[in-house]
């Protein structure tokens, strides 16, 4: 029998062996197709193995480089990573499929190198959800960020290389520039950079030294895409979309919210930033970047720019909630890492299903598209209802757990700044679906009348859905967004140990 030490080491591993197996393969695509499908199997029954051991209270870690002291390479898995790799593993399935149709139903080329760039971005995700200590951390960060370069300059043409550019020329700058500085600075006042519960700081740094840390820390993850660092997040919007989908649901924003809970979590310490009151100045900042990237969503016609900064605005609910540093708001973090990730990438796909089946971008054009593709207008109606937050979506128990660790700090302000957010997302994503169904195909005359004078709503005989991989997934997401209503109670009860130190 595997060890459980093996198994959160293979967890990294298999999608590595994966990409060889692709590489190796690249001559038959159909082979090649299968061995992604197999990686993404094999690593999601891996997690799946080590959560059932986490849930009876095991704690997994291995160390595989010793350093100097405070500096190893090293993984220990925690209730935050482990849900973080739940996410990732999971949708890394769905995300396979739907990679398969798009990439086949768009003719992309380049095909054998971007799934194999996908699968060491998947193993660097690992990494970071198990990452033991904050170096471990930067290392996979970082493997994460040039992994996915290749992807966003996926087309290769003058905008994909410029955009690319502006990827990994910020995502890199602030890691470097910052996070790095911060690991360092900590390492060298307390001897460590484990993670630890309750923190490691408390009674090595002043109140003024640990507001500075605070700041490199959230401005060297540069992947929260807190303003004024997140143009590289719109600016990956060349890639296709299922690497968007990777970018804003799988792992990399996902990576960087994901930080900075685990960093807010093991190296301040919840209750130490309460008593300091050092994160104030990041609720206001958090609170401003979830309203004006907001705002900045209701100008965007295109689609996929849209989402890219509805993305921006939902992660910075995940820093907001960290910012509160109450038990029941950092709940509605982790809740909204798990309910972003599933409800985002039903959006995403579903703007690459409706790329794929009629090369539509812009939302003007859109109009009646959901007459004739009903299936991905429903499944993105019901994405954008958990991204909303309203019930019964997964979505509404992350804002409410945020809200109700906003009274537990007493900062009535975050109510207001959360109820103004979710008009103006019904104010972004429901025209889409209004227009979709509502809206008179481009061209006719008459709003209710098809091609054969049927007055239905849905033009059931002249379906253009996308190929069935394509639209499956979404589907399969959407329908996930309603049963994560029904399941929060695990994953609340998985999250509650590092609430309660």
């Amino acid at each position: 029998m595997i060890s459980l030490e093996l198994q959160v080491a293979f967890a990294i591993l298999i999608p590595l062996v994966g990409a060889v197996g692709i590489t190796v393969s690249s001559s038959s695509p159909n082979f090649r197709d299968a061995v992604t499908l197999a990686t993404a199997g094999a690593l999601f029954a891996n997690v799946m193995s080590i959560l059932a051991a986490v849930w009876g209270g095991a704690s997994p870690a291995i160390t595989l480089i010793s350093n100097l002291p405070g500096l190893d390479i090293a993984f220990k898995v925690e209730p935050l990573g482990m849900i973080f790799a739940c996410v990732a593993s999971t949708l890394w399935i769905i995300n396979s499929i739907y990679s398969i149709g798009y990439m086949r139903g768009n003719n992309e080329p380049k095909q054998t190198r971007f799934y194999i760039c996908f699968a060491i971005a998947i193993s660097a995700a690992m990494g970071v959800a198990f990452s033991g200590n904050l170096l471990t951390l930067f290392i996979c960060y970082e493997v994460l960020s040039l992994s996915t370069y290749p992807l966003v300059t996926h087309k290769g043409n003058a905008d994909a290389l410029k955009g690319g550019r502006i990827y990994l020329g910020i995502l890199l700058g602030t890691s470097i520039g910052l996070f790095l500085p911060a690991i360092i600075w900590v390492w060298t006042l307390t001897g460590t950079t484990d993670f630890v519960a309750g923190g490691i700081l408390k009674g090595h740094v002043s109140n003024g030294i640990t507001v500075i840390l605070l700041v490199l820390f959230m401005y060297g993850i540069g992947k929260a895409a807190l303003m004024p660092i997140h143009r590289w997040l719109p600016s990956a919007m060349v890639a296709p979309t299922p690497v968007s989908a990777l970018l804003h649901a799988v792992a990399v924003v996902k990576a960087g919210v994901f930080s900075v809970l685990k960093v807010i979590i093991y190296i301040f310490g919840i209750d130490f930033l309460a008593e300091t009151g050092a994160a104030e100045w990041l609720t206001w900042v958090a609170g401003y970047t979830l309203i004006a990237a907001s705002v900045v969503a209701l100008t965007k016609n295109n689609l996929k720019a849209r989402l890219a900064y509805s993305t921006i605005s939902q992660l910075a609910y995940i820093v907001l909630a960290a910012s509160l540093v109450t038990p029941m708001a950092v709940a509605g973090g982790a809740l909204q890492i798990v309910m972003h990730a599933f409800g985002k990438i039903t959006l995403f796909f579903c703007a690459g299903a409706i790329y794929t089946a009629t090369k539509k971008t812009e939302i003007s054009d859109m109009r009646g598209l959901g007459r004739v593709m009903p299936f991905t207008f429903i499944a993105f109606f019901i994405g954008s209802l958990s991204i909303i937050g309203i019930p019964p979506l997964g979505g509404s128990w992350a804002k409410f757990y945020i809200m109700l660790g906003a009274v537990e700090a007493d900062q009535l302000v975050v109510l207001v700044i959360l109820l103004v957010s979710s008009l103006l997302n019904i104010a972004y994503l429901m025209p889409v679906v209004i227009r979709g169904f509502f809206s008179a195909p481009l061209g006719a005359p008459d709003k209710g009348q098809t091609k054969n004078g049927s007055s239905s709503l849905i033009a059931w005989g002249a379906l253009k859905e996308a190929p069935a991989l394509v639209v499956a997934p979404p589907m399969l997401t959407a329908l996930c967004c309603i049963a994560l209503f029904f399941a929060v109670d695990p994953i609340y009860q998985l999250i509650l140990p590092i609430l309660t130190p």
